[in-house]
């Protein structure tokens, strides 16, 4: 059976537990991460030397990166569901997943850590105000993306959604301004209609 390390609370292991409920697949989920410590464990580190989670192991094959994860396990199972068969949408799906690891988690982890981690006396506003212009360019390209498509890799659902989806529903909590995005929102509100999505995705932030 697929074994999942890493806590359902983390937005990394979320887009694995997305793609496994899209997908239907049956695993087992191992608590690691932050309070766990799992992740610390040299047995851990023999499976991810980064030590940061979410790790799986699928028989022999033994995966790191969030994104990566979701890309094998969308190639493997589910006879194109989530991994388009035409190579054009396909690496187009590839093209936002990298997107969000490079442009949009940066922008948010920041303004996530200072306004959900960290107490109110102690927070940086100048960390706030970057992170919120960052945020905010970010989501007005996901807007102008969506303007004449459904999903992000045109009219189908994909893999190439579920990382900014994750992204963005973490950004649509955060107490701060969010302007109004017409695509962003009707996409977003998509999303919030999958149960895998509201199961894996939609919890309290911590």
């Amino acid at each position: 059976m697929l074994t999942i390390w890493g806590r359902a609370n983390s937005v990394n292991v979320q887009k694995v537990l997305w793609c496994c409920g899209e997908l239907g697949l049956a695993y087992e989920r191992i608590d690691a991460g932050n309070e766990f410590e799992v992740n610390k464990t040299a047995e851990y580190r023999a499976l991810n030397p980064n030590g940061l989670v979410p790790t799986i192991e699928d028989g022999e094959i033994k995966l790191w990166e969030s994104n990566v994860i979701v890309r094998y396990l969308a190639h493997k199972n589910g006879n194109g569901l989530l991994c388009p068969p035409d190579i054009g949408t396909r690496f187009d799906a590839e093209r936002w997943m990298d997107w969000q690891a490079t442009v949009f988690w940066p922008a948010l982890r920041p303004l996530f850590i200072e306004l959900v981690r960290t107490a109110p006396a102690k927070r940086d506003p100048a960390v706030v105000s970057k992170g919120m212009k960052l945020c905010l360019a970010a989501v007005r390209i996901l807007d102008e993306r969506l303007s004449d498509r459904t999903f992000l890799a045109g009219d189908a659902f994909s893999m190439g959604d579920i990382p900014a989806a994750t992204t963005i529903h973490r950004w649509y909590a955060l107490y701060i301004d969010h302007p109004e995005l017409p695509n962003v929102q009707r996409w977003y509100n998509l999303m919030k209609q999958r149960q895998p999505f509201r199961e894996a995705v939609m919890t309290p932030l911590s």
